[in-house]
């Protein structure tokens, strides 16, 4: 297995605790879960079941029952309601040999259909019989991440504090995907490696879809053009496998994916034509909870004006080249890899990969150990002669410096002339006036190679490049 180190070790302390344990493993869809959990305790499950995508309770307590006599529970009829499911899930668990009993409930949020009182069986199940035990391991997964959390990690109802740990799993980072093409004895460049970041992030399952001997760009019409290309019906699939009314969530995403920068609430309700209530309210937030979008706050600016930015690598590829594409080209990859929409692409995907490695970045700048504020920053000019600023990463920095991070994509050495030297000056000066901060402003290139040697590059005081970028770092 790549990667997960930390995670397993979690999970294996709920394995060898003298108590009953009831972890919950979420993230989303294609990120790993179910892999990391089958890999860890291989052999070692006393019963486990996987929920029914799109199933109705009749199907979910059927297939629970199929479930448990593939277990070896053979004399059992069939399920008035969740209750009964659990009830014969414990007289089952009961009678098995001394030690330490590992259920495993994957896509729990399948099995929460409609009236069926799922949670609260599951919450009777575990209060009233498995954690008056010593010996049971209770791991529930499942990829629709704001109902795990809602409903399991931080549920005011009968599974209140319940859960001993949770296990989240962020995509793989850029060292983990070269560990992966390592493990596969694929022949990528560390400049393959970022761009195929670019269009699928750090999905594990994305990755194991390409063909080592494969370019990137081969990969990509394998992956996303032609008739029957493997990530083609993805997208769809993505957000009605997380979301139970997906159109909302579609029309945000959509509206998200025309801005760079992001956009105020206010503007995704005029942008994409939605109400401004409740609903809305729940589906920024699980959009944010799932990895789809960020949301963050201007320098110096109050809460109550965040921006809210898409940042999920494949939605922002779907909406820029696959979105309404009945037909497409299954080269289209190569005939067009040098064309002006690929490489306009390829500067704001290289920004969204900076932003998932801001711990990478403050490693490289030498303040790993530093407290510090990430934001976003812009300034629209207010009259005439005014300046406008637009700057996509700032590291605020607790030990009195502001780093102004400028990202660049560029194939080889990144040339700044003297132009772009009085541009980058000038944004610097705009910064500090308008928000007039008394700390020390710094400018940052980051970079895939670094910055050719000439006079007008002295406006940049820190360096960051590709290979910082691929530094293993420390999140938990």
């Amino acid at each position: 297995m790549i990667g997960r180190e930390y995670e397993r070790k979690e999970l294996m302390k709920a394995y060898d605790s003298q108590q009953s344990e009831f972890v919950a493993v979420y993230g989303r869809r294609r990120i790993g879960k179910t892999f990391l959990v089958r890999e860890t305790f291989e052999g070692m499950f006393s019963f486990q079941h996987t929920g029914v995508a799109r199933g109705k309770q009749r199907r979910q307590l059927a297939e629970f029952r199929r479930s448990l006599k593939n277990a070896g529970c053979h004399e059992i009829g069939s399920f008035a309601d969740w209750f009964d499911a659990f009830d014969c899930l414990g007289n089952f668990i009961a009678g098995l040999p001394s030690g330490r009993k590992v259920i495993f409930l994957d896509e729990l949020p399948w099995m929460d259909t409609g009236r069926a009182d799922f949670v609260s069986a599951l919450e009777h199940f575990w209060n009233g019989w498995a954690s008056a035990r010593k010996d049971i391991l209770l791991v529930v997964c499942g990829s629709a991440t704001s109902w795990m959390i809602d409903k399991v990690i931080k549920d005011k109802g009968g599974l209140h504090n319940r859960v001993t740990r949770n296990v989240f799993l962020e995509p793989f980072s850029l060292a983990e995907c070269r560990a992966y093409a390592d493990a596969q004895g694929w022949p990528m460049t560390d400049r393959e490696i970022v761009e195929t970041y670019m269009a699928i992030g750090g999905v594990p399952f994305y990755w194991t879809l390409l063909e080592g001997g494969n370019s990137v760009a081969q990969n990509f019409d394998l992956l996303f053009f032609g008739e029957h290309a493997k990530m083609k019906n993805e997208f769809s699939q993505l957000y009605a496998s997380l979301f139970k009314r997906p159109e909302t969530y579609l029309k945000v995403v959509r509206a998200l994916s025309g801005d760079k920068a992001g956009l105020l609430r206010s503007e995704i309700i005029e942008r994409a034509k939605v109400a401004n209530n409740g609903k809305l309210r729940v589906v920024l937030k699980e959009l944010e909870t799932c990895g789809f979008i960020r949301r963050y706050t201007g320098f110096g600016n109050r809460k109550r004006d965040s921006v809210y930015q898409l940042v999920d690598a494949f939605t922002l590829f779907y909406f820029q080249f696959m979105r309404g594409e009945s037909n497409v080209d299954p080269r289209f990859w190569t005939t067009h890899v040098s064309a002006p929409a690929i490489s306009a692409w390829r500067g704001l995907a290289f920004e969204r990969v900076c932003l998932a490695h801001v711990g990478q970045i403050k490693a490289a700048l030498g303040i790993s150990g530093v407290s510090t504020q990430v934001y976003a920053w812009s300034h629209r000019p207010a009259y005439d002669g005014d300046r406008g600023a637009q700057i996509d990463l700032l590291i605020d920095r607790a030990d009195g410096v502001v780093d102004v991070c400028e990202i660049k994509f560029a194939s080889g050495l990144y040339d700044i002339g003297p132009r772009e030297e009085v541009e980058l000056e000038t944004k610097m000066d705009v910064f500090r006036r308008v928000t007039k901060t008394t700390k020390s402003v710094h400018l940052t290139l980051i970079t895939l190679n670094g910055l050719t040697s000439n006079p007008h590059g002295r406006c940049v005081q820190s360096m960051v490049t590709m290979k910082d970028l691929f530094r293993s770092v420390t999140t938990s």
